[in-house]
This record gives C-alpha cells, sequence and structure tokens, in this order.
C-alpha cells in the first residue's frame, strides 16, 4: 500500500505543475443527479470515470497519472455502491487519499424519498440495492445508511429535489467556480429560499426572516428583488433588519472560527423568508459580502428567485 501512494504522490504531482491536481468524488443516492454532475464535469474538460468500485480509485488515479493528465483540467469519479462493503472501503481510500498529492473535493447529491421514488416510476430501472428481497422503500433506506458515512465527509451537498436537468447542470456549473477559487479552507453556502416552497434540507442552520419589513406588500417594490439596493435598503438599513445583520454578522464571527478550528470545511446556512425573492436574498447577499470580506470561500443560492 504504501509504495501505491508513493506512486500516486510523485505521478500526480508531477501531472499538476503546481503540486495540486483537482479529484473530484461525485457521489450521493441513487437517482439524485450523479452522472448529470459527471457529464457536466466532462463539459469543464475533467476526465470522468462513472459506476467505478470505491476500492478501484487508487488504481485508476494511478492509470490516469501516467496518460498525461494536463490535457484534463482534472479527474471526476462518479462512485457506485454496488459493493457490499462500500462504507468500510471507502474508509481505506479516504486515508490513502489523505496522504497523496491531490486536491480531492467530495460532492453529495441527494432528493427527498419522494421524489426518488418518482425519478424511478419514470425511468422504470432498479435501484442498485433493490433484490427478491427488498423493494424499493427498503433499499433507499439502505443507501442512505451506507453512504452516511461519505455524505459527511462531503465538502459540498446539494438536493436536487426541486431542480430538472437544467437546474441541477446550471447549479454544478455554479458551485464549480466556488470550488475552482481554492483547495483550502473553509467553505460557506448561502441559501435564500421561500418558507412556501420548503426548507432547504442540506442546511446546517436556518435562519427565518418573516419577521422583517416585506416589500412584497408595497406595489411599487414587488417587481423588484433583494439583489436591487432599493430593496437592501428598505430591509436592512434600520429597525429590526439593521439590528439582525449586527448581531448575525457578531454572531458569525465568533461562530465560524470555531469551526474552522475543529477542522471543519463545509458550512450550509439558509435564509428563509415567505417567497424567496425580497428579504431572504437581501440578507444572503449582505451576509455574503461579509464573509468574503473575513476571507471565506462563499457561494450564494437564491434557491426560489424566481418563485416568490
Amino acid at each position: 500500500m504504501e509504495s501505491d501512494n508513493q506512486t500516486l504522490r510523485s505521478q500526480t504531482a508531477e501531472s499538476a505543475g503546481s503540486g495540486c491536481y483537482p479529484l473530484i468524488i461525485v457521489t450521493g443516492l441513487s437517482g439524485a443527479g450523479k452522472s448529470t454532475a459527471l457529464n457536466v464535469f466532462e463539459d469543464l474538460g475533467f476526465f470522468t470515470v462513472d459506476g467505478l468500485p470505491v476500492s478501484l480509485v487508487p488504481s485508476v488515479l494511478n492509470l490516469f497519472a501516467g496518460e498525461n493528465p494536463k490535457n484534463y483540467r482534472g479527474l471526476a469519479l462518479g462512485m457506485d455502491l454496488r459493493q457490499p462493503d462500500f462504507a468500510e472501503e471507502w474508509i481505506k481510500v479516504r486515508e490513502r487519499l489523505s496522504g497523496v498529492n491531490l486536491c480531492t473535493q467530495i460532492i453529495f447529491l441527494e432528493a427527498s424519498e419522494d421524489i426518488l421514488v418518482r425519478r424511478y416510476a419514470t425511468t422504470r430501472r432498479p435501484h442498485p440495492l433493490e433484490s427478491g428481497s427488498y423493494g424499493l422503500d427498503q433499499a433507499l433506506e439502505m443507501e442512505k445508511a451506507i453512504l452516511n458515512a461519505i455524505r459527511g465527509d462531503a465538502h459540498l451537498v446539494v438536493d436536487t429535489s426541486g431542480f430538472s436537468i437544467h437546474d441541477l447542470r446550471r447549479t454544478i456549473q455554479e458551485k464549480w467556480e466556488y470550488f475552482d477559487q481554492s483547495f483550502a479552507g473553509m467553505r460557506i453556502h448561502l441559501i435564500s429560499f421561500g418558507f412556501k416552497y420548503g426548507v432547504p434540507s442540506e442546511a446546517d442552520m436556518v435562519f427565518d426572516l418573516r419577521f422583517l419589513p416585506n416589500p412584497y406588500f408595497d406595489t411599487d417594490l414587488r417587481p423588484l428583488s433583494g439583489k436591487d439596493k432599493v430593496i437592501a435598503d428598505y430591509v436592512l438599513s434600520q429597525g429590526a433588519g439593521a439590528r439582525f445583520i449586527l448581531r448575525t454578522t457578531d454572531y458569525l464571527s465568533f461562530l465560524v472560527p470555531m469551526f474552522v478550528d475543529e477542522g471543519r470545511y463545509r458550512l450550509t446556512m439558509a435564509f428563509g423568508c415567505t417567497g424567496g425573492r425580497h428579504r431572504s436574498v437581501a440578507v444572503v447577499e449582505r451576509i455574503a459580502a461579509f464573509l468574503k470580506d473575513q476571507g471565506y470561500l462563499i457561494s450564494t443560492e437564491h434557491r426560489h428567485f424566481n418563485l416568490g
């Protein structure tokens, strides 16, 4: 094993030039959009491999390193859970990857159970874990349990429940810009959303902003959004909005460094108002600017912007 690690170190360092070569691992629940995400990385210039048993990851890396990877922007692997000892093998592979000269990022895709069931009904394909003993519902529950370890290691978790194929493609492209900034440091993903459309399941923290003044009830302001200065001023320049921003930025100044000290590298925060167009968008834009000034890697997503 040590000789394999030495081979990976030397080959990936040489191919990367800068000493760090991008490896994207795309995994998650079956039916959540893994193949679509891999297609996006292929379009971005990555060499992609789908349906890969986790135990073969080191072998693929060695083969790839000998094939002049300078022709590619990086390597993207779609992880397959069909092997029964997926969780145990992932722990072994994770330990080996930590000792090689790669910039590894893990994207975990998931969706609600009812959405996954609907997608399988549409495609008429069996779930990888379905058998004579297990139906689809049981297979989905087993899959969640098996993938729990790699989900905890993920740098980014994406809930695709409300996504079309085009939505997922656009989201992955946007999030790659966020990955591409740097392969080190805390990454913070900020989501604005509308409560009437549902709370993002991937959020580590959720803020309810429905106490803030609502521009929706002003007919002149209603067509605008939280990205417009007049809306941001209306919501945040005085009263409860100004106090919320002051206290929240103070809270995050204390909280985020604590997460960093604990070795955490991913934090997702969701800010919700009623429709997800005015108050939540204004707050996310303001908080994102603050955290960027603090030196963190920030991505934003206005999930219900065109629905509110």
